[in-house]
């Protein structure tokens, strides 16, 4: 049974949150910071849902205060959702606001599908001057500032940081390597266990993780779960977001990009290792997760090995 597209939502939705607030990213975004110097957030992909980040460290004083300005919060948003629909279909991207702050986007993936985003800037690529300050003045409309906002402005603009663009560029870097290790954790979030899960739920995903290399009919799985084929198929979806086919072609896939870094290992093996009855079933399965075939998911990994 296919997931449907709410089903798809409410699971990388979910998947986004343990992402999110996983040790993993906590602990890189707190390396970046000291690193960098540069702010680290992790924002959704729905467009829908974005907003400012309300940790006070990832905040930029001027961005603050041209939040206060309506016109400015409003092209900020427009600014923020042009990026991160740029960097979903190119990669990494990178973009100046009116008032001239470079801000970054760099999408983590799972398989195909973009489940965040890593966003760092809020500094300016050259040194600014004052007539680029009294040009934003002119863009906001002096009058409609409130008395003391135009001074609070200049402070905050005078003293936001100035970051060389080659070593902005290396900074990226980071990023785009971190993405990818986030993306990979992603993978394993959406097959493990978040340790809420009824004891039927954790007997069953046992004899599936035991058994993956043979055929999982619905009907031995349900019965190995002591319940009702369709109390099983409910109980599954609550606790994993996934259809059970779904869950073990994940499994599966899991276990092939182990074998495909073995060289020597044909990928129609592989297929039958991994319990898939046919090659041509194993690289549509491994195409829809991943977002490309065996092949060039081994290419590609080996080159990046041996480079």
């Amino acid at each position: 049974m296919p997931l449907t597209a709410q089903t798809h939502k409410d699971f990388e939705s979910n998947l986004f949150d343990r992402l999110l607030n996983s040790e993993r990213f906590r602990q890189y975004q707190d390396a970046f910071r000291t690193a960098t110097g540069l702010p680290l957030r992790l924002v959704s992909a729905d467009p829908d849902h974005w907003c400012l980040d309300d940790q006070s460290i990832n905040r930029s004083p001027f961005c603050e205060l041209l939040n206060l300005c309506k016109s400015a919060c409003n092209a900020c948003i427009d600014t923020n959702r042009r990026l991160m629909s740029e960097a979903e279909v190119n990669g990494p991207s990178s973009c100046h606001c009116f008032a001239g702050l470079c801000a970054t986007a760099v999408p983590v993936k799972m398989g195909s599908a973009v489940i965040g985003f890593l966003k760092t800037g809020q500094v300016f690529s050259k040194t600014p001057t004052e007539g680029d300050f009294d040009n934003i003045l002119g863009a906001l409309g002096r009058k409609t500032l409130e008395e003391g906002m135009a001074e609070r402005l200049k402070q905050a603009y005078q003293q936001t940081r100035t970051v060389d663009p080659e070593r902005y560029q290396s900074m990226i870097k980071l990023l785009q390597s971190f993405s990818e290790q986030l993306g990979q954790h992603a993978e394993s979030l959406a097959i493990i266990d978040e340790g809420s899960e009824p004891a039927a739920i954790a007997k069953a995903r046992k004899f599936i993780h035991a058994n993956l290399d043979q055929p999982l009919p619905l009907g031995q799985v349900a019965r190995q779960a002591g319940l009702s084929e369709s109390h099983f198929c409910r109980l599954f979806k609550d606790s994993t977001g996934l259809t059970l086919t779904d869950y073990v072609n994940r499994c599966r896939v899991e276990w092939a990009k182990r074998e495909l870094l073995k060289p020597e290992e044909r990928i129609s093996e592989i297929a039958f290792l991994i319990g898939y009855q046919s090659l041509s079933q194993f690289n549509r399965s491994f195409a829809r997760i991943v977002g490309q075939s065996p092949t060039q998911f081994r290419r590609e990994r080996l080159e990046r090995a041996a480079s």
